[in-house]
C-alpha cells in the first residue's frame, strides 16, 4: 500500500510552487492540516530526493527542478520507505506439502510485477505541472 506521505509530498510540492517558495513548515502543515515535525520529514526525503531545497534560518523552500519535470514516479520513488519499494508483499511460510502453498509465491510473482510496473510507467508519465494546473484552474473556476 502506498502511504499518505505521496499524496502528502505532492500537496507540499505543489504548495511550494504555487507559493513560489515563500512557505514554511508551518505554513505547510497548516494546509495538509498536520503537524510541522510531518511536514519537516517529508521534506527531508524531498530533499534528500532532490527535489527541494532549503536552509534553515532562511524563510523559503526551492524547487530544484520545473514542476513539468518532476514526476510522480519521483515523488513516489522519494518518500516510500526502501521495505515498501515493492507494492505487494507476497506472504512467506505457506505449507509446502500443498499444492497451492508450495507454487502461489512463484504464481502471484509475474503478474503482481507487472501490475506494479504499470503503475510505475503510469507515476512517471504525470508531472508535478499538471496537479498544478488543476489546483489553479478548480481555484479560478
Amino acid at each position: 500500500m502506498i502511504s499518505s506521505r505521496f499524496s502528502v509530498a505532492i500537496h507540499i510540492l505543489s504548495l511550494i510552487h504555487i507559493n513560489e517558495g515563500k512557505v514554511t513548515s508551518e505554513f505547510i502543515a497548516s494546509s495538509v492540516n498536520t503537524n510541522p515535525a510531518v511536514i519537516r520529514k517529508i521534506m527531508s526525503m524531498l530533499s534528500k530526493a532532490k527535489l527541494i531545497e532549503s536552509r534553515p534560518g532562511i524563510t523559503g523552500i526551492k524547487l530544484l527542478r520545473s514542476v513539468s519535470e518532476i514526476t510522480f514516479l519521483d515523488v513516489y520513488n522519494a518518500v516510500e520507505l526502501p521495505e515498501s519499494k515493492d507494492l505487494f508483499t507476497i506472504h512467506q511460510n505457506t505449507n509446502l506439502k500443498c499444492p497451492v502453498g508450495k507454487n502461489i509465491q512463484n504464481a502471484l510473482n509475474t503478474p503482481l510485477r507487472a501490475a506494479q510496473l504499470q503503475m510505475e510507467q503510469t507515476l512517471a508519465q504525470t508531472t508535478l505541472a499538471q496537479v498544478v494546473e488543476n489546483i489553479q484552474c478548480s481555484e479560478n473556476a
